[in-house]
């Protein structure tokens, strides 16, 4: 600002003068005025981001924190909980063979003292208690006999068993136990080695545990192999990416997966180059659900996008600048989705042209109102490169993409998210949060294949445990592969 007598100054150096003062003034405020505007574009990305939680974004429910009261996405099915009509419970069943049982006889009459030792029952009452018996070790020592041929004097040696592969080992219960606890409860291997001290007396040590687990990576890799030509026949098939640590650097976990069927990989890159050594979308033909990441756009197959992501921004930008038309845009997807459920229930295939088409004009119309209100950005004079657009404008060029974004209307094998992927994905990142990283790349390979197995199995309704036992056993059991 100009003082008293600055101002009287210029004033008397005419009217140039005062007007030079003035564009510089001028400028100097509309300088400012691009400043505030900066600021307070950076203060409304922050409160965006602070009001970001697991209802309108991508961030995990355990990221909320305590104070915030949890917000679902789901709406009341109706029923009532527990057990559903058709669900068949299980509880405990009285054994009709007993492996052991005990007598508990009155000794003596409670009223009057009199012996009842040779009184004969008139009636009894029975109990059962199921428990584990007492847990020991079982040592079973293998001897090869050492025979001469009595024909041609031949030295004949008899063949040990795939579990004696050693002079002296561990069998293949307890390792199937440690791999168990390992990979499939996550526990760690100081835990581990705490659980066979006190339940067995065994000293398993993390390097026993390290070697069961390559052992069994090596014996499942046929089998891991197999589950992935599986996938890339499948229709429909998830797929999903997330960070992954090894040896203390970032590096990228890549999953593809149905409902009976998953297959995990990493790689240093997260985009085309370590989706093509995950090895199932350079040959997969069917329809690939995902997230929308652009690497995905380059295969050569039918592509769903995931609308839960879709629910989740189109909530935050209501909630965030009250877009009239993401909030509409939100609940026609979730219309949509009843009534594909509900064409589901009563047998149909597709719902009727005239619905389909009814969704279809509601779905345009939003979507104009949307471009509309968030115009693409204008290029600034002297800057290189795109522009940078806004979260709304980013979603809508997404969501004009209606093939994709509606392929569950239009093919009902087509799930509406990308929650299978997620899914698989979610105990992965459990490992991280326990573990941190892993130490080596042949650990997170090993761990990759024995969780891929496990997994698959587990959809399928296999004892983990017993499949376990039988990889090292040398004889894996194949999961089904088709159907």
């Amino acid at each position: 600002m100009l003082t008293r007598d600055e101002f009287q100054s210029l004033y008397e150096q005419g009217s140039e003068a005062v007007w030079s003062a003035f564009a510089g003034l001028q400028n100097s405020v509309t300088a400012q005025q691009a400043q505030i505007q900066m600021l307070l574009e950076q203060i409304q990305e922050l409160k965006n981001r602070l009001d970001k939680d697991s209802h309108n974004s991508n961030k995990p429910p355990s990221s909320d924190g305590l104070g915030k009261k949890p917000v679902s996405l789901r709406t009341k099915s109706g029923r009532k909980p527990g057990g559903q009509p058709g669900h068949r419970g299980r509880t405990l069943e009285f054994s009709q063979h007993p492996d052991h049982t005990q007598i508990h006889s009155p000794t003596c009459c409670s009223g009057c003292g009199t012996s009842l030792e040779d009184v004969a029952a008139l009636d009894s009452e029975r109990r059962q208690v199921v428990d584990i018996p007492p847990l020991a070790l079982e040592v079973t020592e293998h001897r090869s006999e050492h025979k001469v041929c009595p024909g041609c004097g031949c030295l004949n040696r008899g063949v040990f068993p795939v579990a004696a592969a050693a002079s002296l080992q561990y069998g293949p219960r307890v390792k199937a136990l440690g791999l168990y606890l390992l990979d499939y409860q996550l526990l760690p291997y100081k835990r581990i080695a705490d659980f066979f001290a006190d339940l067995l007396d065994a000293s398993l040590s993390p390097g026993t545990l390290f070697e069961a687990q390559q052992s069994a990576s090596v014996r499942l890799q046929p089998v891991v192999a197999a589950i992935r030509k599986a996938l890339q026949k499948a229709a429909v098939a998830h797929f999903d990416e997330t960070g992954f640590r090894v040896q203390g650097v970032l590096h990228w976990l890549h999953s593809a997966s149905t409902a009976s069927l998953t297959a995990y990989a990493w790689h240093k890159k997260r985009g085309k180059i370590g989706m093509d050594a995950a090895g199932v979308l350079p040959h997969f033909r069917g329809r690939a659900v995902h997230d929308g990441y652009k690497s995905y756009q380059q295969y050569d197959c039918s592509h769903a996008l995931c609308n839960a992501h879709h629910l989740r921004e189109l909530t935050a930008l209501y909630e965030q600048t009250g877009a009239l038309w993401a909030k509409e845009m939100r609940h026609l997807l979730v219309e949509i989705k009843n009534a594909v459920e509900a064409a589901k229930q009563q047998g149909k295939i597709r719902l009727c042209v005239l619905e389909e088409a009814h969704f279809e004009g509601r779905y345009r119309q939003l979507l104009k109102q949307g471009f509309a209100a968030n115009p693409a950005p204008v290029p600034l004079p002297g800057k290189r490169g795109r522009p940078k657009q806004s979260a709304a404008r980013n979603l809508l060029e997404r969501l004009q993409n209606e093939e994709q974004v509606l392929a569950f209307l239009y093919d009902f094998a087509v799930p509406f998210d990308n929650n299978q992927a997620e899914r698989d994905i979610r105990m992965m990142k459990l490992q991280q949060k326990i573990s941190g990283c892993f130490r080596s790349t042949a650990g997170a390979d090993a761990f990759c294949r024995i969780r891929s197995y496990i997994c698959t199995l587990q959809k399928q309704g296999q004892q983990i445990l017993s499949a376990l036992e039988h990889v090292f056993r040398g004889a894996p059991v194949y999961p089904q592969l088709t159907g």
